[in-house]
């Protein structure tokens, strides 16, 4: 289990583009789990809707990438400390169920499907409650920074 503190050991993101909030499982090469918890303190919010707020598609995106770059690290062993970041490099077959809003848990998972010359792909799946509301392969570029 990774608590937030523990993340930015992991990621170069920080608030208001932190999109992770715990990390409940990792198992370095296969899958990871974890979690946002979803309040109207969002920023994105004031304007996605305003009088009907939806966290939007892109941001649940971004937030199984993130979970996915915690898995790419521990996998390789390695930190942004030691010079290394993973770039969002594409999604694929990504899909919308159920709108995501404001007291929800997005709880996702990612599990590692290549690894090949620093491009990594990872297929993801949010939920809420035990509803699905997002399907995505999601490819990461590693580069040295």
């Amino acid at each position: 289990m990774k608590y937030i503190n523990e993340l930015f050991e992991f990621l170069p993101h920080r608030y208001p583009f932190l999109l992770v909030d715990r990390v409940v499982e990792v198992e370095p090469g296969s899958r990871i789990r974890g979690y946002k918890n979803v309040t109207i303190n969002e920023e994105f919010f004031n304007g996605h809707f305003p009088g009907h707020p939806i966290m939007p598609g892109v941001l649940i995106i971004e937030a199984m990438a993130q979970l996915s770059g915690v898995l790419a690290f521990e996998t390789k062993q390695r930190r942004p400390a030691d010079g290394f970041t993973y770039y969002l490099a594409g999604t694929d077959r990504t899909r919308f169920k159920r709108p995501v809003v404001p007291g929800d848990q997005l709880v996702m998972e990612s599990r590692l499907l290549a690894d090949r010359r620093g491009v990594m792909k990872f297929e993801c799946q949010a939920f809420v409650d035990e509803d699905l509301a997002c399907t995505s392969e999601i490819t990461c570029m590693e580069r040295e920074i």
